[in-house]
């Protein structure tokens, strides 16, 4: 063998190599979609545990619809702030620290009653905790929306935000049944240390492992330039910028344009009607499952998973889906819209829980209707391409904050309606028509195009 052919042989094997390589975007996408499961596992812990938490807290039903609207008191109000400082100090700062915080409030649930407490003491300090919980999570979603626009490319960007999007389902269909039996097995308290300890792990991993496009050590040129070239916006992250495009501050005149969008007031309409489903779903349903179906809490926790694992691959569909479409030569409009539309037409059909008695087939109707809610979950995707480069975490932060006042309206409304009729079926009733809410927000929204500021 030749010098030159013994020389070769090292280069061919390391192409090989690098072919065979998964590219550093997937394991980033992997990563924020295990931090977002246990992120929705924190929020709707409650749920799980909320019939035993009641009922040595003493709490009223009227109490709990409070207690778990008080997450989205704070974690709408936080949105804006939380945008500012994502696009002011970037992902990797700001996730750290908001990961790392929310553990610790969750954590601190479990003190909550361990001595002898008055009602409205505990009612006052578990409503705190969630306050605190929804101004530390303000930010994740909004930094999820970002990391996606900062890492893929346009025609991976509809798979990318179902991928994280999806795992508020995925940690349902995971969580509940553990929650489930942890609660039973061993009390309610336990939920919150596993919870606690999850989260303090994957702050350590974050800060250790994650960081922008154009400096992590593990993204190869190719990647960077595929990124770069597919419509992927590298240069967001603080430090890293390669110079394509401004970093001038907001003023009245970028922000008057933004809110003057017309596709991005659809966008805020259909949000706050999916996260009324979403609501629902990780605060009323399973006590919905214990007071009005009759079942166990262990029972709660496996059926409670059924319709999660169905939202988690409607929401892969509904991402898979656009991309597709996308790929096919189909407008970015119809390719964001179309799956949207029927898939929160779909979520409607929740309304027929109420005219049947049988646990099974509401259990089925649930599910159909959550593979809708997650067909139809493309919001994020829709952001991420109407958001200027300017402003990608002011937009997300904003549209986060007007689809989670759904999570201040959804627990309180149906507290009261369960408090005075007896039963959910006004609750389901009121539900089911976020779903045509969000079909109307949708079809009147106009075309799906990224904001551009005129700079002169």
């Amino acid at each position: 063998m030749s010098d030159a052919e013994t020389a070769s042989k090292p280069v061919t094997t390391g192409a090989r190599q690098a072919r065979r390589r998964i590219p550093t975007r997937y394991l980033v996408l992997a990563l924020i979609f295990v931090i977002t499961s246990v992120n929705y596992a924190d929020r709707s812990s409650l749920s799980i545990t909320g019939s035993s938490l009641q009922r040595e807290l003493g709490f009223s039903t009227v109490q709990l619809g409070y207690v778990f609207s008080a997450f989205s008191w704070a974690y709408v109000l936080a949105q804006l702030p939380g945008g500012l400082l994502l696009d002011r100090f970037g992902a990797r700062r700001i996730y750290a620290l908001s990961l790392g915080l929310w553990t610790l409030v969750t954590a601190a649930v479990s003190l909550v009653g361990l001595i002898t407490t008055p009602v409205l003491v505990a009612l006052i300090l578990v409503f705190a905790l969630r306050l605190l919980l929804g101004v530390f999570e303000s930010p994740a979603f909004p930094a999820n929306a970002r990391i996606a626009t900062t890492w893929f490319p346009t025609a991976e960007r509809g798979r990318a935000t179902a991928v994280f999007n999806s795992a508020q389902y995925f940690a349902t269909a995971l969580f509940a049944p553990v929650m489930g039996w942890v609660t039973h097995e061993f009390g309610w308290r336990w939920v919150f240390v596993l919870l606690g300890v999850l989260g303090l792990a994957l702050t350590v991993l974050w800060l250790r492992w994650m960081d922008s496009p154009a400096g992590h050590r593990r993204v190869t040129p190719a990647e960077l330039d595929a990124i770069v070239s597919g419509g992927g916006l590298v240069d967001l992250e603080p430090g890293k910028s390669r110079g394509e495009h401004s970093r001038a501050p907001l003023g009245r005149r970028r922000i008057a344009r933004i809110f003057g969008t017309r596709a991005l007031w659809g966008v805020y309409l259909s949000q706050y009607a999916v996260n009324a489903l979403t609501y629902f779903f990780i605060t009323w349903f399973p006590v919905y499952l214990v007071k009005g179906r009759g079942l166990s809490l262990l029972q709660v926790g496996f059926v409670a998973a059924l319709p999660a694992l169905c939202g988690f691959l409607g929401g892969l569909a509904g991402g898979f889906f656009s991309d597709t479409l996308l790929r096919r030569g189909r407008s970015l409009t119809l390719a964001r819209k179309l799956p949207s539309i029927l898939g929160m037409a779909l979520a409607t059909s929740i309304a027929l829980c109420t005219f049947t008695d049988s646990s099974a087939l509401i259990v089925a109707i649930m599910t159909l209707a959550f593979f809708g809610k997650g067909l139809g979950s493309l919001g994020w995707a829709i952001t991420t391409d109407i958001a200027p480069p300017e402003a990608t975490s002011f937009v997300s932060s904003t549209m986060n904050a007007f689809g989670n006042i759904a999570g201040i309206v959804t627990p309180i409304v149906i507290g009261y309606t369960v408090q005075a009729t007896g039963s959910f079926a006004v609750a389901l009733w009121f539900v089911a028509a976020h779903g045509l809410l969000a079909v109307l927000a949708l079809a009147v929204m106009g075309p799906i195009q990224r904001i551009r500021f005129d700079e002169r």
